[in-house]
């Protein structure tokens, strides 16, 4: 027996017409390079009703995929609603990736339109002749003094809106499973890969950021996604943010951690998202700006350090909350804060839960398993294997037949490539990614673990850890790490604060100190590009 309830399509329009008429009072403000500019979400929304009649005028086909190669912005929100609120598919360029990548994924994705930032173009036009299929290139004018070249296939932004007529009623989608927004994974082994997001699956994973236990997003937040908007859709919270109502500050190209925290305390931001690596940087900071409008700094990407979020609860009074995911799960999956199991814990214990990556957010499920038996695992704290996840805005395959036979379990379950515990409330603990771990002597090393604890050293700025070839335990872990400025370490020093911290057999054999820990395109570790420089193809220095 089926239930009688009204069968409505799960779609942005929905979210697009909420926002215009309940919250047309609300405000979008934009930091650039002439200061600041702010318009209503009233302004917002008829200016993506005239962008929606821009995509047809121009000719873009019905499901287009249509480029984005832009900063945080309040225009790049408005091609957030009026692509996929008109049956259209916004893919989000990474403005990090390299030309070869790009190439590869415009092609991929076989985009027919691409806006750019003007003061992004050196990155990508040189690129035009290598991509016949994009017919258009829409120039959003930043302020920048890059010189806009003469071509007919280069249109600018301001001058379509101004005499287009805005769309009038209301926008359509009559199927929920209709792609909305396509994101490309970071491509760190082998091409990026395409991960299709629906409107069904956009509009749930808004609705999980709203509730309390996750993000708990409201009309009266005021949200500053620092997380780039090319990056998993900022990590959805554009369009939670629209959802509820929330005010929105974006930072636009002021990436700077002072300019950021300038417009936390202008602006009284309660809600802000980034990567560590944003979060790091603030830290000497923090004593200057009154951040006290804050009720949630939120981390993830990669693992947000003990330390770091205890200097945060030291400086700005609240520690990081982390969050984990990644695109292919849209990407929130859990979720790191304190529950009522919680309650009488010291100080010391609570910093510790928070550095765990939390439960799983409602309507996710979780599961890890042995990776050579295939054996579901016990959730008991301690037995760590390969974490899968399944849900309603988790990726069931990748877009243009990218197959990977190792990313998809028989049963429908996404192979994450994260090790992880998972304790008897559901509290998950990575231990590391699948390709990070260092196995010695048949007994697993946690890097990320032993990253933590180095990174707890007060003159230690970042470290990652790698594997070391090893002709007799097979492989050993060696620390590589940042010291502060002005500091002075050896190994000698390293070893001794982890003495007693981790197991003995845990001790790293080598430390390089580096100038930095270089970084992917979406700000975390490359380990690979670590171990390309100690231990080139695997093989012991002078072997």
């Amino acid at each position: 027996m089926h239930g009688l309830m009204q069968d409505r399509p799960l779609t942005l329009p929905h979210v697009f017409h909420r926002a215009e008429r309940i919250f047309g009072h609300k405000s979008i403000l934009t930091a650039t390079v002439d200061g600041e500019s702010r318009v209503t979400y009233a302004q917002w929304a008829e200016r993506v009703r005239r962008l929606a009649t821009v995509l047809d005028t121009l000719g873009v086909s019905a499901e287009a995929r249509v480029g984005s190669f832009a900063w945080n912005t309040q225009r790049h929100l408005e091609l957030y609603f009026a692509v996929p609120c008109t049956g259209r598919v916004l893919h989000t360029l990474n403005i990090r990736l390299f030309a070869e990548q790009l190439q590869y994924i415009v092609e991929h994705a076989g985009d027919e339109i691409v806006f750019v930032e003007r003061s992004l173009l050196p990155l990508i036009w040189p690129l035009a002749d290598r991509l016949p299929g994009v017919r258009h290139w829409v120039v959003i004018d930043d302020g920048a003094d890059t010189e806009i070249p003469d071509d007919p296939r280069v249109l600018d932004y301001e001058q379509l809106l101004a005499v287009a007529e805005p769309f009038d009623g209301r926008f359509t989608v009559e199927d929920e499973d209709t792609a909305a927004a396509l994101c490309y994974t970071s491509g760190t082994t082998g091409n990026p890969k395409g991960v299709l997001y629906s409107h069904r699956s956009t509009v749930l994973h808004s609705l999980i950021s709203l509730t309390a236990d996750t993000l708990g997003l409201g009309e009266r937040d005021r949200l500053l996604p620092v997380v780039p908007m090319f990056h998993v859709n900022a990590w959805g919270l554009p369009y939670a943010a629209v959802l509820c109502g929330a005010d929105l500050v974006f930072p636009g190209p002021a990436m700077r951690p002072g300019a950021l925290l300038g417009l936390i305390q202008r602006h009284r931001v309660t809600v802000t998202a980034g990567v560590p690596t944003i979060w790091l940087g603030a830290v000497p900071l923090l004593g200057d700006y009154d951040l006290s409008s804050l009720r949630m700094v939120l981390g993830g990407g990669s693992a947000v350090p003990k330390s770091l979020s205890e200097a945060w609860r030291t400086g700005a009074g609240l520690p990081i909350t982390q969050a984990w995911g990644m695109t292919e799960t849209s990407p929130l999956a859990t979720v790191a804060s304190p529950r009522s199991h919680h309650d009488g814990l010291g100080a010391a214990a609570l910093a510790g839960v928070r550095a765990s990556q939390g439960q799983a957010v409602p309507l996710v499920d979780l599961r890890i398993v042995d990776p050579e038996s295939g054996a579901e695992l016990p959730w008991d704290g301690t037995a760590f294997g390969e974490l899968q996840a399944s849900g309603p805005w988790i990726a069931a395959a990748y877009f243009g037949g990218g197959s990977d036979a190792n990313s998809f379990t028989g049963d429908g379950w996404l192979r994450t490539g994260d090790v992880a515990t998972i304790d008897a409330k559901g509290f998950v603990r990575l231990v590391d990614r699948t390709k990070d771990l260092v196995k010695s002597g048949g007994e697993w090393i946690s890097s990320v673990e032993l990253e933590n604890e180095i990174m707890a050293h007060p003159d230690v700025v970042e470290a990652a850890v790698i594997a070391k070839p090893d002709e007799r335990w097979s492989e050993r872990p060696a620390a590589c790490v940042v010291l502060a400025e002005g500091a002075r370490l050896g190994t000698e020093d390293i070893v001794a604060h982890l003495t007693g911290r981790v197991a003995k057999w845990w001790l790293p054999d080598e430390v390089h100190f580096i100038d930095e820990v270089p970084k992917t395109s979406t700000g975390k570790f490359s380990k690979k590009a670590l171990r390309e420089r100690f231990y080139p193809s695997g093989v012991l220095p002078g072997a």
